[in-house]
């Protein structure tokens, strides 16, 4: 399952991104990663969550940043759920249709049972239409 956490720049997206980590841990019985463009959020998360600075490696468009998430999942056969935040500014989609990359991570969230949660700097109204129900 794809969830989406939607917003304005500044409108509290990696706080509740954050809040939703901090929720999952209570009742995980797999493996939690966090991937963020730095690695300024370490201290506001569990020691048992994985971050992952996207930064560090060198991901130049949005074909190698789903091939890097399908890497994630296949390294760990008891990953349980993947916070995307910064979604646009880490898959490289910024000022582009994120419709396709939605649509492969349904299909990765579907295939190897990891919940995936994005954080996007979009309105409901610039999603496309299918992802709308994805907003939590």
């Amino acid at each position: 399952m794809v969830q989406l956490v939607i917003g304005e720049k500044g409108e509290g997206k990696t706080k509740k991104m954050l809040d939703y980590v901090h929720d999952a841990m209570k009742t995980a019985t797999g493996n939690i990663v966090y991937l963020d463009k730095s690695a300024r959020n370490i201290h506001e998360l569990d020691n048992k969550v994985r971050l992952i600075n996207v930064s560090e490696y060198p991901i130049q468009n949005t074909d190698q940043f789903i091939g890097f998430i399908c890497g994630i999942c296949s390294q760990d056969y008891d990953l349980e759920a993947m916070y995307l935040d910064g979604f646009l500014k880490i898959s490289k989609l910024e000022g582009q249709d994120i419709s396709d990359a939605l649509t492969q991570l349904n299909q990765i969230s579907e295939q190897f049972k990891v919940k995936l949660v994005l954080s996007v700097t979009l309105s409901k109204e610039e999603l496309p239409e299918f992802a709308r129900a994805q907003v939590i």
